[in-house]
């Protein structure tokens, strides 16, 4: 089972299951619903009950189901009000508006859903069962649990009416969401007992930026489903999941050979390139050339008829393509070939989840061998919390790596010389690390680079200087004659000529 290979088409569930009419969040329940179950759907009001429902129902239409919408919350005009939002004219789904008379919220009533023996039934409850009988849908959704509370009138009668639910609804092969608002005061763990199924909806607003949303299967009896929290947007046509990334179950072979820059000073720095399927991080302080070295390993994968995919946080496309352009390295025939794709990330109207599952799909169905993220700075913003930044990058840059692709990381760090700091330390996270920083030299700033560290095969471990000119990246010989170089104030102890003149190899 995949997390990340949802088809075209919401009908993705397996033979056993039923389709929820979301094809990630069938992948996130193992196939899809078990059908003929009862499946509580809780959230605040706003998180998205109502519009995961009605794809439910939807689902089941396309697929020539009966089904039903029983409302005693909201009306039948404002239910398709939000239909008709997302683009949906509810083509063969039968609401049933239910609105119980003023006598019928008063403690001293006694209605009940399921009709034991000694209970009477009251209007609103015959009603509901009647239709039921009548449509006999496969799949219905009470809207929502806040208002049977009320009907029902103490805790203990409402729990025997939910379980009675479930039996009569069972016994004619229903499919059933029941939408729980938790305006409870607290929550009803026995009642939580009797579904087969519990999907939370969350939603906040961060300090900054749009409101964030995510779901959790918080149960889901005798099916493994993806656990933990999956990032989610409502937008025009629905709920759109993210899934959460399990790097563990993908895997593609990596192209032959290491992945090369063209530049030979780094490629010599790098041992002849980066190890196929591997991560490298490049840091150092602002205008030290990070961006345009990254972009330089894009540009040489794009001539070499692979695919390489560029996210921004912080540059604009346009401000990338002129810098480039004048450096020597044009990036618009790489563009409109589509060996070369430039994505502009805003954090704050980006989620994680949605981030990550941007990146899986341009490996997963472009095939693109060459990630860059422009930067990490920009993407710890893009986080709601901080302290989840580095597992979800390490699961981000695992599932790169185990599709056979590299993913390039640009870390800027706070200050120009001297000591030097960064927001998040990513270090251990990626294979190769490669460090830039600025030196001075005979009145001149000029520019350094060095690899520390490369997990798999070796490299050098010398410092060069670098320059950035209108004919593009050129790399010196080692910076022997200095020492103190990655400490930004450098000794010299060498003969007339130690750095780069005319032109470098």
């Amino acid at each position: 089972m995949s997390t990340l290979e949802p088809s075209s088409s919401a009908q993705t569930a397996s033979p056993r299951f039923i389709s929820c009419g979301i094809p990630e969040l069938d992948l996130i329940l193992g196939g899809g619903l078990t059908p003929n179950r009862l499946y509580m759907v809780e959230g605040m009001p706003g998180s998205g009950k109502t519009t995961l429902s009605l794809q439910f129902l939807q689902a089941g239409a396309r697929a020539g189901e009966r089904v039903l919408y029983i409302t005693l919350s909201e009306t039948e005009e404002e239910i398709r009000a939000i239909a008709e939002s997302h683009g949906w004219n509810l083509d063969g789904v039968q609401i049933m508006e239910v609105v119980p008379d003023e006598q019928a919220l008063l403690p001293s009533e006694q209605y009940t859903v399921f009709q034991p023996d000694e209970v009477e039934l009251g209007e609103t409850t015959k009603a509901i069962l009647a239709e039921v009988e009548r449509l006999k849908p496969s799949r219905v959704v009470f809207d929502s649990l806040s208002e049977l509370r009320l009907l029902a009138g103490s805790p203990l009668r409402y729990r025997r009416q939910m379980l009675g639910l479930k039996q009569f609804l069972a016994g004619r092969q229903c499919t059933v969401f029941v939408l729980d608002d938790r305006t409870a005061t607290s929550e009803d763990p026995q009642l939580q007992s009797i579904a087969h199924g519990i999907l939370t909806l969350e939603h906040w607003h961060p300090p900054y930026g749009t409101e964030r949303r995510r779901l959790r299967v918080v149960k889901y009896r005798g099916v493994p489903f993806i656990g933990g929290y999956h990032d989610f947007r409502i937008q025009r046509g629905g709920l759109t999941v993210y899934p959460r990334l399990v790097a563990a179950q993908h895997q593609r072979a990596p192209l032959e050979g290491p992945l090369a820059s063209g530049i030979a000073g780094f490629d010599e720095l790098l041992g002849g390139g980066l190890e196929r399927g591997s991560s490298m991080l490049i840091t150092g302080a602002p205008g030290t050339g990070k961006s345009t070295i990254s972009t330089a390993f894009a540009v040489a994968a794009a001539r070499r008829g692979e695919r390489a995919a560029m996210f921004l946080f912080d540059e604009s496309p346009t401000t990338l393509l002129k810098r480039m352009a004048g450096l020597g390295y044009p990036l618009e025939p790489h563009l409109e070939a589509g060996q070369l794709t430039i994505h502009r990330i805003d954090p704050a109207e980006l989620s994680p989840g949605e981030f990550a599952n941007r990146i899986a799909k341009v490996v997963r169905d472009e095939h693109a061998t060459v990630i860059v993220i422009d930067s990490l700075n920009g993407y710890l913003n893009a986080m709601p919390d901080e302290k989840f930044l580095q597992a979800q990058l390490h699961e981000m840059l695992t599932y790169v790596g185990a599709m056979g692709a590299n993913t390039l990381l640009v870390s800027v760090q706070m200050g120009l010389i001297g000591q030097m700091s960064s927001p998040v330390d990513a270090s251990y996270l990626a294979d190769t690390v490669m460090i830039l920083r600025y030196f001075e030299a005979e009145g001149e700033v000029r520019q350094a680079v060095s690899v520390l560290k490369k997990r798999s095969g070796a490299h050098e471990r010398t410092i060069r200087e670098f320059r950035i000119d209108e004919g593009g990246l050129h790399v010196g010989s080692p910076l022997r004659d200095f020492h103190g170089v990655l400490t930004g104030v450098p000794m010299y102890a060498g003969g007339p000529e130690p750095l780069m003149r005319g032109r470098p190899r």
